[in-house]
């Protein structure tokens, strides 16, 4: 305890982090493997660590970098249906599960790492609105191409159409791609602990680029633009990197949900989805890794809860998201929670000073 007070103030929060994360999949794993929660809670395990990756990923360019994208579900989908088509082609190569899904889901980041180098060069001169905007369209403009896109795959060699699939000119293969129905046939190779560890490698990421040189100039351009430009910090540039690692990111992270079914269309990764990544931000603090981590997780679970209601199941889910707004923007109650953890910090180190007394010493460092 004595050393963990030494570390700087980042450190000891990066740790937390990362020690809360681990806590909460030997909880859930746990209880899995104890058939301690329901079936439909435990198919929820998957998509809540993507989910997570989501939210911490776009986490990166609204709260740290302080743009405002509505398009990342877009990249999420360029993960999902790139790391489908990977593990599809794989499958011989490489028939070790796990191992074909890594290269999938590394193989699906780089690609929306790509997808977002392209959109970010021209808009990362946008601000604002002009910003949401095209990263609106661009993820409508993903989700229609591949709702027009035939993919497939034989002895030759992947084949791509945006016609049908009698346009893919295969030789027998296996179509995995099929225009609106969207990919068919995926093999579940998706795991909670891969999840987990794509959280982890997620954290790392995002943690240590916020904690850099490159991270402490991505919020100087977000606290004051044109004070950062008067340094020497390349705005643009700046930005263009938060917004490529958080492109990639959410690749990653499509790759993994989408290898937790048997099929997945393009449709769901349209606006709404784009919108429900973007509450689970907010939600959880702008900039406020842990928050956002919390939020996924309960927002996720949420509608599955109350699924009992019925009809009102919708409706009570957004009561509770507005009870939580007004609650964490409400600055008496926020004062009130800081007082209270005050008090408990203050007992805390009351209790520790209680120690030492007993002991007659100092506590080991």
């Amino acid at each position: 305890m004595g050393k963990l007070k030494n570390l700087n103030a980042a450190t000891r929060s990066n740790l937390i982090t990362y020690g809360m994360v681990i806590v909460l999949f030997v909880v859930m794993q746990s209880l899995a493997a104890a058939k301690a929660i329901s079936s439909s809670t435990a198919g929820l395990l998957v998509p809540i660590t993507a989910y997570i990756c989501l939210a911490i990923s776009l986490n990166l360019v609204v709260g740290i970098s302080g743009e405002l994208s509505l398009g990342h579900a877009g990249f999420m989908s360029v993960g999902a249906f790139t790391g489908v088509i990977v593990a599809s082609m794989l499958a011989e190569a490489i028939p070790v599960g796990w191992a074909r899904l890594l290269v999938s889901m590394l193989v699906g980041g780089v690609f929306a790492g790509l997808a977002g180098f392209l959109v970010g060069v021209p808009v990362m001169r946008l601000h604002g609105d002009y910003l949401a905007i095209v990263t609106l369209a661009f993820g409508e403009i993903i989700k229609n191409l591949l709702n027009n896109l035939y993919a497939g795959f034989d002895g030759s060699g992947l084949h791509l159409s945006m016609t049908n699939a009698q346009a893919l000119g295969m030789d027998g293969g296996k179509i995995v791609i099929n225009g609106p129905q969207g990919a068919v046939g995926i093999t579940k190779l998706s795991n909670f602990a891969m999840g987990f560890l794509l959280v982890l490698f997620t954290l790392f990421v995002v943690l240590n680029l916020v904690n850099s040189r490159t991270g402490r100039a991505i919020m100087a351009v977000r606290d004051n633009r044109i004070a950062a430009e008067s340094v020497g910090i390349n705005t643009t540039k700046y930005r263009l990197i938060a917004f490529v690692v958080s492109a990639a990111l959410a690749g990653m992270a499509g790759a993994l949900y989408a290898q937790n079914f048997s099929s997945i269309v393009p449709k769901k990764f349209d606006f709404n989805t784009s919108i429900l990544i973007l509450v689970f931000v907010v939600l959880g603090g702008m900039g406020n890794i842990r928050g956002g981590i919390i939020a996924a997780i309960v927002l996720t679970i949420l509608p599955e809860k109350l699924r009992f209601i019925g009809d009102f199941r919708m409706l009570m889910y957004a009561i509770v998201l507005i009870a939580v707004m007004l609650v964490t923007n409400n600055r008496t109650i926020q004062s009130k929670i800081a007082d209270l953890r005050e008090r408990l910090r203050r007992r805390g180190d009351d209790q520790a000073a209680l120690a030492v007394d007993a002991e007659g010493g100092v506590v080991d460092e």
